[in-house]
């Protein structure tokens, strides 16, 4: 969603049926439908599946039971030339497995929830200043997961508790979509 408020036209790819997704929605696996048609897009988004790094494990068993999708992803990604932003739980910037160009948290778009992400981007960091991550005292935090608030207090009103888990708030990702338009925009200024 963040993407569309942004200005893109969103197509989306799953290998499981996504009944909610406001937009295009391409059931495939996404590697090979990255590699088959990743250059015909502006710019590829990733969420790989966090249940590999991510420290929250009670609900998701074990990490062994989960592929690491992030380093072949990038593969697939950097072999279409075109640029790319990939999006995941702290660990994985943490353990070394991405760089994280950007470090977002709710807090940055006042929303009321925590939700660290990391954002690794081809182009990098562009030099887009936030604010330090703010007090999380009263938020919802990840545990709430359960709870339609959680959802809602994201900003993804459509999703319903279960989808929102894996969800990113569409502020990170309009965030994301304006710094990658602001960044071309200073590539191709005369």
């Amino acid at each position: 969603m963040g993407y569309h408020l942004a200005g893109f036209d969103v197509t989306g790819v799953d290998k499981d049926p996504q009944p909610h997704y406001p937009f295009t929605v391409i059931q495939a696996d996404a590697l090979e439908y990255i590699a088959d048609h990743g250059h015909e897009y502006d710019l590829i988004h990733a969420s790989w599946p966090c249940q590999h790094k991510a420290r929250v494990t009670a609900w998701r068993g074990s990490r062994d039971d989960h592929p690491e999708l992030i380093t072949p992803g990038r593969e697939a990604m950097e072999s279409t030339g075109r640029p790319w932003v990939i999006e995941n739980v702290p660990e994985a910037a943490w353990d070394g497995t991405m760089r994280a160009d950007y470090m977002l948290c709710g807090t940055h778009f006042d929303l009321k929830v925590k939700r660290h992400r990391a954002f690794e981007t081809s182009w990098g960091w562009d030099g887009a200043l936030l604010p330090p991550c703010g007090r999380h005292a009263g938020l919802l935090a990840f545990e709430h997961k359960g709870e339609r608030a959680y959802a809602d207090a994201m900003g993804c009103t459509w999703m319903s508790a279960v989808a929102a888990r894996e969800a990113i708030p569409p502020a990170y990702t309009r965030f994301i979509g304006d710094r990658f338009l602001a960044w071309r925009g200073a590539v191709t200024a005369p």
